[in-house]
């Protein structure tokens, strides 16, 4: 049987490449069955990043049957992962979050979550000699997960191993580092096709802090007045989404890649508490910038008090 092999649901770019990666070494390299389906559409960067290496979009599923063969990738939340996903048959878990726990296997599996900025890096990692085959779009794909997740290495989740197998597939790929990122973080900031509730599930965790739900969203732009132009429009879907999500609260970031800081959005009472508690900042109206706030899984998530 085909071993399916994803990441989250709201797929960025590393919980898009990834599984296309580690599909391709399953079946390239190790001569297993192997495909990579994605739990979402892609974001508009991950969309540039697919055809800028000519691949296809993976398929899109919502569930998986029991006892299918899987391999997850970016996360170990179920959360993030189909309701059935229990009743699937994981193989292995190759990540690079804080473990969560509520995952179920049929027996014992191969885990990897190392403290690294990006999957894909793990990846390499785990290829050993084998990474001597990798192809122009699987380096391609490799390259561009690292930049998305270490914002072109100014996300404090940037470690050397990332920054230095990166700067070695851009010479190998004949690319300017700088020049590539350019390009992904514009197709990243091009959001102006997509609905308030789309924007605010776009790149967004579901996290349970003291009993209160949030739908923590981020945002990462090079044109942040984009989406802070709609901040009206914004913070009155967030109370839609939240409903229709079954969560307390959403916290929407919009983080300024070349400023590098975040703005919070802040509807209410309770989310200008969380600010405040969270971020030692002092909110006086709707929204408060919070200098050096890159990541949601070493800045954001860590922080959040209720």
């Amino acid at each position: 049987m085909t071993t399916l092999v994803f990441g989250h649901k709201s797929p960025d770019t590393d919980s898009t490449g990834s599984p296309l990666i580690w599909a391709w070494y399953l079946k390239e390299v190790k001569g297993e069955d192997a495909k990579a389906v994605l739990l979402g559409e892609p974001n508009t960067e991950a969309a540039f990043v697919l055809e800028r290496w000519g691949y296809d979009k993976p398929e899109i599923i919502d569930s998986v049957a029991a006892d299918q063969p899987c391999v997850i990738v970016d996360t170990n939340n179920p959360a993030e992962l189909p309701d059935d996903v229990n009743a699937a048959d994981i193989r292995a878990i190759i990540d690079h979050h804080k473990l969560v726990g509520g995952l179920e296997t049929k027996g014992p599996i191969d885990i990897t979550v190392r403290p690294l900025a990006c999957t894909a890096t793990i990846m390499h990692d785990l290829m050993g000699a084998d990474a001597g085959k990798l192809t122009e779009p699987v380096k391609g794909l490799m390259l561009s997960c690292i930049l998305s997740d270490t914002l072109e290495f100014r996300s404090p989740t940037t470690t050397a191993q990332d920054k230095a197998l990166a700067e070695e597939l851009a010479s190998d790929l004949g690319l300017t580092i700088s020049e590539y990122a350019a390009e992904m973080f514009a197709a990243k900031s091009d959001v102006s096709a997509f609905s308030d509730a789309e924007l605010i599930r776009m790149d967004s965790k579901e996290y349970e802090v003291g009993g209160t739900k949030f739908r923590v969203s981020v945002l990462e732009t090079t044109a942040p007045e984009i989406p802070l132009g709609r901040k009206d429009s914004l913070m009155a879907s967030m109370k839609d989404v939240a409903a229709e999500d079954g969560v307390d609260e959403v916290l929407l970031f919009v983080v300024d890649i070349l400023k590098e800081e975040a703005t919070l959005l802040v509807p209410n009472d309770t989310v200008k508490s969380v600010a405040e508690k969270s971020f030692g900042a002092s909110v006086s109206g709707d929204a408060v910038v919070l200098p050096g706030v890159m990541s949601r899984k070493k800045q954001i998530i860590p922080n959040l008090k209720v």
